[in-house]
C-alpha cells in the first residue's frame, strides 16, 4: 500500500468544499452536522479512491471501483439530507452503516489478495 500526498491532499480539499456546500445549501439546523459528517464520508471514500494505491493491479482496481460507488452514494445521500430536514439519530445511523459496510468491504478486497 501507497500513500500518494498530492492526492490525498486533492482528496480532502475536495471533501472540504463538498462539505461547506452541503453546509451552506442546508437551512436546517443541522447544518453543522451534515457539513461534518458529509466530510467524514466523503473524505474517507475519496483518500481510498484517488490517494491509496495498493499492492497488486487486481486488488487496487477493485478497491478502487467500491470506493467510487461508495463516494457516489454518500455524495446522493448526503445530497438527500441537504434539501430536506432530518433527524440526527436517522442521518447518523444511515451514514454509520453506510461507512462501515464500505470499511468492510474494502477490508475484505484487501485480505484476499488476488
Amino acid at each position: 500500500m501507497k500513500v500518494n500526498f498530492v492526492q490525498t491532499l486533492i482528496a480532502i480539499a475536495t471533501s472540504l468544499l463538498v462539505a461547506y456546500a452541503f453546509y451552506a445549501f442546508h437551512k436546517g439546523e443541522n447544518a453543522l452536522l451534515l457539513s461534518c459528517g458529509s466530510f467524514i464520508f466523503l473524505s474517507t471514500t475519496l483518500i481510498i479512491a484517488i490517494g491509496i494505491n495498493f499492492n497488486l493491479p487486481r486488488t487496487n482496481v477493485n478497491i478502487k471501483a467500491v470506493a467510487g460507488i461508495f463516494c457516489v452514494i454518500g455524495l446522493i445521500d448526503h445530497i438527500v439530507f441537504s434539501f430536506f430536514d432530518f433527524s440526527i439519530p436517522g442521518y447518523i445511523i444511515s451514514n454509520g452503516i453506510l461507512l462501515l459496510l464500505f470499511i468492510l468491504i474494502i477490508y475484505s478486497i484487501s485480505k484476499a489478495s488476488q
